[in-house]
Order: C-alpha cells, then sequence, then structure tokens
C-alpha cells in the first residue's frame, strides 16, 4: 500500500477504516482482527489501488505492440495479443491466440500479483473459448451465430445468475406478510426492477426483460389475491388492476421492464475513454 500510495492523508484514512471495527445488529461493537468487512467501501479501494499494478502490466504490454498493423502482423506469424477489463477485484484477460497463450498468460498474472501478496482463485479463474461464453460482472458474454444467418457475433446479455437474484427478490418481496399495503410494495418493488433493468439495458436483454416485467406481474397480483382473498376478479380488476397493471390508490403503477428501451453499448466501446488513453479528453 505505502510503495503505490504516496499521500500520507490516504493512508491515515485507510488505517483507519482498517481499525474501525463492526457494529453487530444487538448494538455492540466487535474488533477488526483482520481483512476488510464484506461489502464495505474500502475493499474495492484497496482492490484498484494494488491491482492498478496489473493495469499497468498490461497497458505496457499493449503499447509495445504499438499500432493495429503491428498487432495484425503478430497474430500472422503465430504470437498472441491481449487485453485486460478490470472492475475492483474482478477481471478478465482477452486472448487474441492460442490456449498456450493464455495459459502462459495465467502464469504472468499470478507473477505480477506474487509481489502484491496477492493470488488467483483456483474456484473462480478458468480459461475458456468464446464461443462457450464466459460470466462477468452479471454479464453473459459469448459468441454465437445470428439467427437466421451463418454469420458468428458477439453477444452480451443478463446472465442465469443474475436472473436468479433479481428473480429471488421479487419473490422475498412479495410475499404475503411484508407488507401492509399495495402502496408500500410498489415503493419497495419499483426501485428494485428499475435499478436492475437500467444496468442491463445495454446489452441483449430485451427477451429478458418481457420475462421479468412478467414474472414481476404474476407475483404481484398473486400477492393481491392473498390479501384480499374474498374479492372476485371483476371487483379486484376495477380496484387494483386498472389497464391490467398492478395500481396503488395514489396513481403509483407497477414498473415494467419490457417498457425499458435497449440501447447497446457495441459500437461506442472503442470511444469511451480510458485512464490510460493517450488523449487527455475523448467525445462520447
Amino acid at each position: 500500500m505505502r510503495r503505490r500510495v504516496g499521500d500520507k492523508r490516504v493512508l491515515r484514512l485507510v488505517k483507519a477504516f482498517l481499525k474501525a471495527g463492526l457494529l453487530a445488529a444487538d448494538g455492540a461493537w466487535i474488533g477488526t482482527v483482520t481483512g476488510t468487512p464484506q461489502g464495505g467501501i474500502l475493499s474495492p479501494l484497496l482492490a484498484n489501488i494494488a491491482l492498478s499494478a496489473l493495469d499497468e502490466h498490461f497497458a505496457e504490454i499493449w503499447q509495445a505492440t504499438g499500432s493495429d498493423t503491428r498487432r495484425r502482423g503478430i497474430r500472422k506469424r503465430g504470437g498472441g495479443t491481449y487485453r485486460l477489463v478490470r472492475h475492483a477485484d474482478d477481471f478478465v484477460v482477452m486472448v487474441y491466440g492460442t490456449r498456450e497463450h493464455t495459459e502462459a498468460l495465467r502464469a504472468q498474472v499470478t507473477d505480477v500479483l506474487a509481489p502484491l501478496g496477492l493470488r488467483l482463485s483456483e474456484a473462480k479463474t478458468k480459461v475458456v473459448h468464446l464461443d462457450e461464453g464466459f460470466d462477468f460482472l452479471g454479464w453473459r458474454i459469448r459468441r454465437r451465430r445470428k439467427r437466421g444467418t451463418g454469420q458468428h457475433h458477439i453477444y452480451t446479455y443478463p446472465s442465469k445468475k443474475a436472473l436468479l437474484s433479481i428473480t429471488g427478490r421479487v419473490r422475498t418481496l412479495t410475499r404475503r406478510s411484508a407488507h401492509r399495503n399495495l402502496t408500500d410494495l410498489l415503493h419497495r418493488l419499483n426501485p428494485v426492477l428499475r435499478g436492475w433493468s437500467t444496468y442491463f439495458q445495454h446489452g441483449v436483454s430485451k427477451r429478458t426483460f418481457d420475462y421479468l416485467g412478467e414474472f414481476a406481474w404474476r407475483r404481484v397480483v398473486g400477492w393481491l389475491r392473498k390479501r384480499h382473498p374474498r374479492l372476485g376478479w371483476g371487483v379486484l380488476r376495477r380496484r387494483h388492476l386498472p389497464g391490467w397493471r398492478p395500481t396503488a390508490p395514489e396513481g403509483i403503477t407497477l414498473f415494467n421492464p419490457a417498457t425499458v428501451t435497449v440501447t447497446r453499448y457495441r459500437y461506442r466501446g472503442t470511444r469511451i475513454p480510458t485512464p490510460w488513453a493517450a488523449a487527455t479528453s475523448t467525445t462520447v
């Protein structure tokens, strides 16, 4: 930490975070013996500071290969080129080359991390072909054949794990005893659906949004029927389902993820500035 950060004020702040301890549910204070609290703001900060060494390592490799023309020449001669994409302590290294190039690069990453006291997780680290696909930050990234054609393209769409996570959250929020009335339910549920949809709107997510919207609708309607077991469908629809959308008396309507417009980043990625861009500013 001290080798990578020269500002003593930042070092003091990090030290204070490490010694702050934890506040238990009963109000008791628990001292910190080692490590950082899971979910705390310090963990991603330390990860970014430590793994900036990995960023610099791959930036040097990319810049050393020179222009795109030179990189194409390297690949024609049987060599490989690499790019790193990282978010806090999660990262993926994209390799244009053979599996042997990838395995050698894995050993290289291990050597870069070793002086920092870090190591790759054996359970979470694997080598996969792009046609197999992989999960990263909630996304499933995979090369697939475009329907109706013989062309193959790279698609990014919400992973099964991410979908199971949001449907599980919706189930929890729509339990019969979780809320006093429909207004409370929609106040809790709508931000969850809106936030998840906003995060995944920059991928191939239309079908997933349709499924999630229908799933949430069925759960809320099921919640209404359990809360009002004596109401028939006709009365229930007039009171709570105008236009077949669950609506609270205050006018709050169940958010529908299917209405979110999908705008993919596929053709904008190269214009998004990075910390290693040569130019100081880039227009996106």
